[in-house]
This record gives C-alpha cells, structure tokens and sequence, in this order.
C-alpha cells in the first residue's frame, strides 16, 4: 500500500531536497563561476528528488522499489559530496560557517531517509516471503 512508512521516508527525502534550495549552502554552490559544480548539483538534486517520488508509486513490486532507492542514494550522494566540497572550499570551520554546515545537514538526513526507506521496503518484502511460505 502506499501508507507504508517508507513512503513517508521518500516524502521527507523529497522535502529535505526542496528544502535545501532555500538555504545559504545553496547560495555558494550557485555562485560557482565555472558552473560546472553548480550544475551537476543541480541535475543530481532534481535526479534525486525525482527519483524519491518515482520510487513512492512502485510500492506493488518491492524489489525494483528497492533497486531505484539505491539509484536514488547514489545521486543523493552526489548532492552530498559536492557539498561537503564547497563547505571545505570555503576555509576553516569558523564562526561565519555556522548556516553552511548546518545546511550541510539536509544533504546528510536527505541520505538518512533513504537507508531508512530501503530498510522498510526491505523488512516487507521479507514479512511478505515469509507469509508465502506460511501458505
């Protein structure tokens, strides 16, 4: 059904990607003169979020649901990667980085819910193989 708990994963996943849009974090990766990593973030936060709502309508076919998941967590990644390097483009950790890093939070529970929503969709594929043996 689709009022599984991983669709609520996969709805906060969608969420935490739309709402890394809004913060400073964004800002600096959108001021990348070369427009190479701003545009990859782009694509791999659009691909992700996409992804994310895709992956809610296969809850009929776990196992493919699981796969695209995977494929999600890869472009999350990838959100998450260029990131953490603007974050540390940017010099030290001090007290003016304070809104970047924690927008790099987003990135991180955006990763989060998506390990969580393939857990979810993994324990039922398995309570639903174990009920086919009971039969």
């Amino acid at each position: 059904m689709i009022q599984r708990i991983q669709t609520v994963y996969l709805s906060l996943s969608v969420v935490l990607n739309v709402a890394f849009l809004f913060t400073p974090l964004f800002g600096k990766i959108s001021d990348d003169p070369s427009a190479w990593l701003s545009s990859t973030h782009y694509a791999a936060l659009a691909f992700s979020g996409a992804l994310s709502l895709y992956t809610i309508f296969l809850f009929r076919d776990r196992v493919k649901q699981m796969q695209w998941i995977t494929y999600t967590v890869m472009f999350q990644a990838v959100v998450l990667g260029s990131a953490v390097g603007v974050v540390v483009s940017l010099g030290g950790f001090g007290t003016y980085l304070w809104d970047e890093l924690a927008s790099l939070g987003l990135p991180i529970a955006g990763v989060l819910t998506q390990f969580l929503a393939k857990a979810s969709v993994k324990k039922d594929h398995e309570l639903v193989k174990s009920m086919d043996r009971i039969r």
